[in-house]
């Protein structure tokens, strides 16, 4: 659940166009522009999620889908193969291992932690308090402007966010969230694609015959 949870959160991660921004407030309007142009992305995605209660850390790899309309497909190949789909309508999370998809309607799926995501950073200082992470030394040892972002709404699953985010094209290559219990999931990003014109039937799920359908909580 703490992968979906991320997943969801992380639904939206890149924009393009390069620019030239030095201050906060140069940073944020232009991601928020930035993020404005965004229509579809491709990336592929390593992912740690740390559990504090059991001191616990389980990694994970496989290959990010967006587009916009809320639509995401998160492929995850280690260390169990799973699928996140949702056209926008229905968010479906596939597990082969189980023989099981859970399924729910995507716009309450999505409230909340994803919600900020998807409809969020075009509206970053509407949706959070922004900052620095170190405003003394605001670029981290890539060069990738890091921002620290606390939402204005904070959720049981997403109380602090954590952007490392390079200024030419305004990928986002780091993302680290944090929830209310101190757990953390960290994720990297690379190869990304960005308006490659993602057809919509990559985010359509048909469950597998004889697959359990349950409803996601």
């Amino acid at each position: 659940m703490v992968k979906t949870v991320a997943v969801l959160t992380l639904a939206v991660l890149v924009a393009a166009g390069p620019v030239s921004a030095q201050t906060l407030d140069d940073v944020v309007r232009d991601i928020e522009a930035a993020y404005g142009r965004m229509i579809d992305l491709r990336a592929d995605f390593t992912q740690t999620a740390f559990n504090k209660s059991l001191n616990q850390t389980i990694p994970a790899r496989g290959t990010v889908y967006l587009k916009k309309g809320g639509k995401l497909r998160w492929e995850f190949t280690e260390p169990t193969p799973q699928e996140i789909v949702s056209d926008g309508k229905k968010l479906w999370v596939y597990t082969p291992t189980l023989n099981q998809a859970n399924v729910a309607q995507a716009p309450e799926a999505l409230a909340g932690p994803a919600g900020s995501f998807l409809a969020g950073l075009g509206r970053l200082r509407t949706e959070f308090q922004v900052r620095f992470l170190n405003p003394a030394q605001p670029k981290d040892a890539e060069g990738n402007w890091v921002l620290d972002l606390t939402p204005k709404q904070p959720l049981p699953t997403l109380t602090r966010l954590i952007l490392s985010v390079e200024g030419k094209n305004w990928e986002i290559k780091r993302a680290v969230v944090h929830d209310q219990f101190e757990n953390t999931v960290t994720m990297r990003f690379t190869k990304m694609a960005v308006n490659s014109g993602l057809p919509d039937r990559t985010f359509t799920f048909v469950a597998p015959k004889g697959v359990v359908i349950v409803p996601l909580k």
